[in-house]
């Protein structure tokens, strides 16, 4: 059975300047293959699709969404044009109707840069089908770890779900400082925290850590972000085992960190 995994996609200089991030997105999707086998399709929960009330994209071919501005040209001339699943797309809706969240589908939308950079280095073939679902950034943890609880008989079909967010995300502390800044100590804290409360499943604290975590409203002025894990975490089960794949910091803000699920 897939694993649910939540990323930490980082900004979209990722997929063209070395770092170690990036190094571990590109090999994710090789190393999924190996332990777990190729997934069917993979459904992305994204930061950067925050509606009212959930919606999964339906299409043929997923349209590359660069939501992004100021950065270099090669950036906008990248594609990602995996193809969706309209049926599978279906079936997501069906199931967090089942667990009391209504759903609509969004038979336009492509695939933003939350999904479409991690993605581009991990499968970068494009060949397995996409869907993207939205978060409800007013509606908080518990809600996005009951839209994953929804979306755990997934993993059973050979989907892979993903929660592409941020382990920190304080964007305004950017000075221009080095890609490989040393971390801040709050930054630290903070991480350290929720990872312990990951590893050791403490799911009341992690559903709560807006007021349990160190610096929590720091390093998450607004949740958007940190959002996508509680889906990933949801999507795992109730007794899921976090492993942690990856560790690393970029220009000293923005925790890079990686979970498995399962």
């Amino acid at each position: 059975m897939l694993p649910s995994v939540f990323i930490s996609h980082g900004s979209p200089m990722l997929t063209v300047i070395p770092a170690p991030s990036r190094d571990f997105l590109a090999g994710l999707g090789a190393s999924i293959d190996a332990q777990y086998g190729r997934p069917k399709a993979i459904l992305v929960a994204s930061a950067h699709w925050e509606t009212a009330a959930p919606e999964i994209n339906a299409v043929a071919v997923n349209d590359t969404i660069h939501d992004f501005y100021g950065f270099p040209r090669q950036l906008y001339d990248l594609r990602y044009p995996a193809p969706g699943d309209a049926k599978l797309a279906e079936h997501v809706s069906d199931l967090l109707c089942q667990a009391g969240l209504p759903s609509s589908l969004d038979i336009k939308r492509g695939l933003d840069h939350g999904a479409w950079c991690p993605l581009l280095l991990a499968y970068p073939d494009a060949d397995i089908p996409v869907l993207e679902i939205s978060v409800q950034s007013h509606l908080g943890p518990a809600h996005h770890y009951q839209l994953g609880q929804a979306l755990r008989p997934l993993r059973d079909e050979g989907v892979l779900v993903i929660g592409s967010g941020s382990w920190t995300h304080d964007l305004r502390r950017f000075r221009g400082q080095p890609l490989d800044a040393p971390e801040a100590p709050d930054v630290i804290a903070f991480s350290d925290w929720m990872d312990q409360a990951l590893v050791e499943n403490r799911r009341c604290d992690l559903l709560t850590y807006r007021n349990r975590a160190p610096f929590a409203a720091q390093e998450h002025p607004t949740e958007e972000h940190l959002l996508p894990l509680f889906v990933a975490l949801g999507a795992g089960g109730d007794t899921a085992k976090a492993e942690k794949l990856h560790q690393s910091a970029t220009y000293g803000i923005l925790r890079m960190d990686a979970y498995a699920l399962h």
